[in-house]
């Protein structure tokens, strides 16, 4: 059994490390000025992209998805893989709501494919495969995330990863939440595409 202390730490330590808004902070560094007065106003790698900085979107993906690595890491190292996987969740939470953004953060895909692939990296390996034919296939990237993380529950259940299945039926939910407006979009037929600003 783990003390309060313990659960305390697994839940603050994920949150502020998954509330580091690396899409900001790289664009604003760039000089392309405040990311949330781009496109989407997402703080996430798919609104970078929107600069037309393609480097900087894929280092606001790495870096979005370590953060949520490293969370699950550090707990997995000193406690047990239980509390990993809540200071996992935490992670994602913080990205999606962190405080120093008064709470309005990204959708949490990113750092969510972290979380997995620290996690089990099969699982991981799988949401990535998923997303990433789905963005090439109809480039609309929350259609991608949002079948690819509806899947993860099932692909880990198959796997027998029980503790998982919970954990991505948690992830798929938040995602679901936090993409809600794509989704009205989706079901009008309206939901951008990806594109790259010339």
């Amino acid at each position: 059994m783990h003390s309060i202390y313990e659960f305390s730490f697994a839940i603050i330590n994920g949150y502020l490390i998954g509330s580091i808004p690396f899409g900001l902070i790289l664009t604003w560094m760039s000089g392309l000025g405040d990311i949330r007065k781009v496109g989407s106003g997402n703080i996430g790698a798919t609104n970078v992209l929107r600069t037309g900085n393609k480097f900087l979107a894929l280092l606001t993906l790495g870096l979005d998805a370590l953060k949520g690595a490293i969370a699950v890491l550090i707990i997995l190292y000193f406690y047990s893989f239980e509390l990993s996987l809540l200071c996992g969740f935490s992670a994602v939470l913080g990205h999606s709501f962190p405080v120093w953004l008064r709470f309005r953060g990204g959708k949490g895909v990113a750092t969510t494919i972290g979380v997995l692939l620290a996690a089990h990296w099969a699982i991981g390996i799988f949401i990535c495969a998923t997303w990433l034919i789905l963005a090439v296939s109809f480039r609309i990237s929350s259609l991608a995330a949002l079948v690819a993380l509806f899947l993860a529950p099932f692909f880990s259940y198959w796997l027998a990863e029980y503790w998982l299945s919970g954990l991505c039926v948690s992830l798929a939910i938040l995602s679901f939440v936090r993409h809600y407006k794509n989704i009205l979009r989706l079901i009008k037929g309206n939901e951008p595409k990806i594109r790259i600003k010339n």
